[in-house]
């Protein structure tokens, strides 16, 4: 193709007038597709075509031949397969023992023609003949042929010699072979021929021939084949032309070649220039014979000479000749199929050279914007948003730049119309330059650029800040340092959202010796309004988060409430994103008992909080009442109903349920009853060291209704600590419950240690890097009640033993050395048991325990409580608990699984 198109350019002038009204190789009638294109070969339309219609008929005309060939042989093959095989039977049966002697016999035709017909049949032969000298026959395979003379040449046969032979005989044409049968002195006594006729001769044959037509077909099948895809490449390579339109095709290529406004240059496997067209002459000046010669001894620069001898590949390489910039292309053409060698485009793109840098330049910046809107703003920290604004303009647009916001911005509160700012983040090609560090409260001076911003809200250049005194004036030592360490130009933008301006960024440039300009202005307000919108958001979660999380510990216990029977420590922290709903609280109840309470909302935000808030509100409502604490989750599980139902419908997904455990602590027994609403289930530290999670019935999830809640009863050895937490403590997204579960037993085991050291082991081990959960965690080791703090009796329910039980109080407070409470304590007592014996049920039982308050406890088997009331002037009773209310700080009543207890605390001198 080289070569043709070399010939083409030496040969053919230009001729673009005439080229251009001639219908090309592309016209409509030679447009086709590769069915349409074999049709067309077939049809022989084409020089393809024609040389497909050819090998056709060559192929044929072999094939043919060949099975001719085939069917002649075969024949002939059979033909003399007859032939001995006739002779082979012939001379055997002559030779046979038996058959001259029955020659010989006074019938021979009885003694031959069942052992001549025996033969035939087992020699596969159409007959054998046994005949005397005369030639008259002794068998035949039809009886009735029997005694006629026999058909063929015998002459020879009684001269001592075997005959083959073609013949018609009585079986019709056929090929027989006829041998003499000599007696022993040589003298012939009759004769025998056997034969094969001529249907069966050509049997082979016609089997053969459906087999050999089969194989030629299959032949000339395979032989068109090729020959077809033979001829649709030639088709392909010549799209179907004939000499004469090739010829035209290739002047229209000669002229296109010429015309084009790019040059284009082809070189031969040896580096010779095969041609050039009128553009590349132009390009390059080349001289009038450069075709032909090597293209280093062309006169072109050393880059573009070695370029086009190479025949590497080249995309858009810029080579200087003269004062034009040539963008060069270069492919090699042997890659499919074509000649060694290379062919190369050449466009001028001395103008497009500074389009295109301009375009860089705005491809940068277009590409620093998306930048910015991916990786600006990804947390709702306003310090990490200011920073991610930094990472991501320096180098790509400043070499320094620096964030300063207000102080109330970074609280989360309405920025303040005031010039003072924070130094919030910093960003740099260096760590030395001397400006503000980041922390460091700034005052801008009325005449800076940022307090300009501030007080317009637009952006300011200073292109020369050694010549900027306004901006000079602001700290001139600061200034002085920063002008000699190299930073010559500046870009101060005000972060505002709508009226509000909330600090500036500073754009700072030292390596780039230009200014910054307008073009740049531009592009730094954009940056700074994407951020500002991505700060204001965080502002904004950063007021809302700190309102949520006032709410949160509003509602959690400040301070621990003064009990005896635990030895308490806890930690409570909130997640990193969001506020959650986990709480905790102590409660101390009457009888020196305390309830430990902890349990977790689900979801996040205020809703949640306030949630908690009534929760715990209610929690202690109930506990005044002194419920068990399976009444207690019951209570709590339908309040938690009526608040999703009270919920409005978008705000109902924001609260679905809670989980709560509740445990009671008697130190007087060392009994902890627990019950739990879907909650993770507490652990016990034995006093050795060793760690269990009691079996404590889990329960529904508080909200769910319609299930009852069960009670576990754990005896617990003086110094036992129980550990009560929620699950953002033990499970999180990387973590299984179970895994988390197995980990807080580890932390938990060993012995004599204190809550405090337990509640830190427990964090430092389990504790995420960023817990995306509230995490709640108490731990409470047991004391008991000294025996000698306790005293009870029985009473029988008789009016006389208050008495007594009034004297034995009396003697038991002496020994406590509260002789001074002892008139107060009668007084109740009196009235307590008075009560019990009248209205109550036996068994009675008086216990006074010696606590933070003294206590006084009656316990009867009835389930009717005491009410106070007040009694009229006439009324001759009723005013017993009135004066037990008046004397004690608390009283109350609280039911057993026997009865109930009516009790009162007096506290102590």
């Amino acid at each position: 193709m080289v070569g043709l198109l070399g010939r083409t350019r030496a040969q053919s002038p230009r001729r673009p007038s005439t080229a251009h009204h001639e219908r090309g190789p592309h016209d409509g009638k030679h447009r086709h597709g590769p069915s349409n294109g074999l049709r067309s070969a077939i049809g022989g339309r084409s020089v393809a075509g024609q040389v497909f219609v050819l090998q056709v008929v060559i192929v044929l005309l072999l094939v043919v031949a060949a099975v001719v060939a085939l069917i002649l042989q075969v024949r002939h093959d059979s033909t003399q397969e007859a032939r001995n095989r006739s002779l082979a039977v012939a001379e055997t049966f002559a030779n046979a023992p038996g058959t001259r002697a029955a020659l010989d016999a006074p019938h021979p035709t009885a003694l031959l023609q069942p052992s001549a017909e025996a033969a035939r049949k087992a020699s596969d032969v159409d007959f054998i003949v046994v005949m005397n000298t005369d030639a008259i026959r002794y068998t035949h395979p039809k009886p009735d042929r029997i005694g006629k003379k026999f058909i063929g040449t015998t002459a020879p046969v009684l001269a001592g010699h075997s005959v083959t032979e073609k013949v018609d005989g009585t079986l019709g044409p056929l090929v027989q072979a006829t041998v003499p049968v000599e007696a022993p002195d040589g003298r012939v006594v009759g004769m025998v021929s056997a034969g094969i006729t001529t249907k069966n001769v050509g049997g082979a044959a016609d089997h053969q021939l459906p087999l050999l037509l089969g194989t030629a077909a299959v032949a000339l099948a395979l032989a068109t084949t090729s020959t077809a895809l033979v001829s649709r490449r030639l088709l392909r390579q010549t799209h179907g032309l004939g000499p004469y339109e090739m010829t035209r095709m290739y002047e229209h290529h000669d002229a296109v070649l010429h015309s084009v406004r790019e040059g284009v240059i082809i070189v031969g496997a040896e580096g010779e220039l095969l041609l050039a067209n009128d553009e590349a002459n132009r390009l390059l000046g080349l001289p009038a014979d450069a075709e032909g010669q090597h293209v280093q001894r062309l006169g072109l620069d050393p880059g573009t000479a070695e370029l086009l001898a190479s025949g590497r590949v080249a995309t858009d390489e810029v080579h200087l000749v003269g004062e034009q910039l040539l963008a060069v292309n270069q492919r090699p053409t042997h890659l499919r199929g074509g000649p060694v060698g290379s062919v190369a485009t050449l466009r001028d793109s001395t103008e497009l050279r500074a389009l295109s840098g301009r375009a860089d330049i705005a491809r940068e910046r277009l590409g620093l914007l998306y930048d910015a809107g991916v990786r600006i703003g990804t947390s709702l920290d306003v310090t990490t948003t200011a920073e991610e604004l930094t990472a991501v303009t320096v180098p790509r647009f400043a070499d320094f730049v620096t964030v300063d916001l207000a102080d109330a911005v970074l609280n989360g509160q309405e920025p303040d119309a005031g010039t003072g700012l924070r130094r919030t983040a910093y960003g740099g090609i260096r760590e030395d330059a001397p400006l503000y560090p980041v922390g460091e409260h700034i005052g801008f001076i009325p005449s800076s650029p940022q307090a300009h911003s501030l007080r317009t809200g637009e952006a300011v250049v200073e292109p020369d800040l050694g010549g900027a005194p306004g901006w000079l004036a602001q700290d001139p030592q600061r200034t002085a340092r920063v002008v000699d360490y190299g930073i010559h130009s500046l870009i101060t933008v005000p972060l505002r959202v709508g009226p509000r301006v909330m600090g500036v960024v500073n754009f700072w440039r030292s390596e780039k010796p230009g200014p910054f300009d307008g073009d740049d202005l531009a592009l730094a307000e954009e940056l700074v309004a994407r951020a500002a919108v991505s700060i204001d958001n965080a502002r904004r979660y950063t007021r809302e988060h700190t309102m949520a999380v006032t709410l949160q510990r509003s509602l959690l216990p400040r301070t621990l409430p003064d009990q005896n029977a635990l030895d308490l420590a806890y930690r409570y922290l909130p997640a990193q994103a969001g506020v959650g709903g986990d709480w905790f609280d102590v409660l101390p109840l009457p009888g020196a008992r305390v309830a430990v309470v902890v349990g977790d909302v689900v979801g996040h935000g205020l809703l949640a909080a306030a949630t908690m808030g009534r929760l715990r509100t209610a929690v202690h409502n109930f506990s005044a009442l002194d419920l068990p604490p399976d009444e207690l989750l019951a209570l709590l599980d339908e309040l938690v109903g009526r608040i999703d139902q009270d919920e409005l419908p978008e705000d109902r997904a924001a609260v679905t349920g809670a989980t709560c455990v509740y445990a009671v602590y008697d130190p007087t027994t060392r009994r902890c009853t627990v019950a739990r609403a879907g909650h993770p289930p507490p652990a016990v530290i034995r006093p050795d060291g060793s760690v269990e999670f009691p079996d404590v019935p889990a329960g529904p999830p508080l909200g769910l209704g319609g299930l009852p809640f069960e009670t576990a009863e754990l005896e617990l050895a003086e110094g036992s600590r129980l550990v009560l937490y929620t699950d953002g403590l033990v499970e999180d997204r990387k973590r299984d419950i179970d895994v988390g579960l197995e980990l807080l037993r580890t932390a938990l085991a060993g012995a004599d240690r204190s809550p405090e050291d337990i509640c830190q082991a427990v964090l430092n081990a389990l504790l995420p890097a960023r817990p995306s959960d509230d995490i709640a965690l108490i731990v409470a080791r047991t004391r008991v009640l000294d025996a000698d703090r306790i005293a009870s009796w029985d009473v029988p329910p008789e009016p006389a033993a208050v008495g007594e039980v009034r004297a034995s109080v009396s003697r038991q407070l002496a020994r406590w050395g509260l002789d001074e409470m002892a008139f107060t304590t009668e007084l109740i007592l009196s009235e307590l048991v008075t009560n019990a014996i009248r209205y109550g049920n036996g068994p009675i039982e008086v216990r006074v325990l010696l606590d933070r308050a003294l206590i006084c406890e009656v316990f009867d088997g009835s389930s009717t409580s005491p009410h106070l009331r007040y009694a009229a002037t006439t009324d001759e009773g009723g005013r017993g608990l009135f004066l037990v209310a008046r004397l004690t700080d608390r009283w109350g009543t609280r039911y057993t699984p026997g009865g109930k207890v009516i009790w009162a605390e007096q506290p102590l001198p």
